[in-house]
């Protein structure tokens, strides 16, 4: 035979189920924010990747640049002595 239970039991029962079941859905969240946060990590890995090379591509650019600047320079005010 079941066991009747009292209002009180009833309400310790009833509040052990809503709170396991409170405590799987916040496991779950937590799992998906650490998932997340995870994937932003990787993300933030490779733009920092992205931009050191850019900043290595701007800076080789900028060397070709002066040095054909300073040929040019050269010649020209070579040029405009004679």
């Amino acid at each position: 035979m079941a066991k009747k239970l009292t209002s009180k039991q009833y309400a310790d029962v009833a509040t052990g189920v809503r709170l396991s079941s409170h405590e799987k859905l916040c496991a779950e969240r937590m799992n998906n924010i650490l998932k997340s946060i995870d994937e932003m990590k990787k993300e933030i890995k490779s733009l920092r990747q992205d931009v050191s090379m850019g900043k290595g591509g701007l800076k080789v650019i900028l060397a070709v640049g002066t040095l054909i600047v300073g040929i040019i320079g050269f010649f020209q005010f070579k040029w405009n002595m004679y």
